[in-house]
């Protein structure tokens, strides 16, 4: 297939992100941008990351809303 055809696809998909979330600044999430669906983000495979604590894994899926995500920052 070629490459235009996954135009409509971010380009963060299905790759380890930290989304740091707009009501929270000292929280984050750690986790593989599975889907979006609209204004809607599916994160798996996710860590909670809290200032001065180690990574908590959180259990089965995060569905996280557009207006609540400050950013996200794609790793490497």
């Amino acid at each position: 297939m070629t490459a235009w055809l996954y135009w409509w696809r971010p380009p963060c998909l299905l790759r380890r992100v930290i989304c740091n979330l707009t009501h929270e600044s000292t929280e984050a999430f750690e986790g593989v941008l599975w889907a979006t669906r609209g204004p809607w983000f599916t994160f798996r495979d996710v860590s909670a990351l809290k200032a001065g604590q180690p990574p908590a894994p959180v259990l089965g899926e995060l569905v996280i809303h557009r207006a609540q995500i400050a950013y996200l920052q794609v790793l490497p």
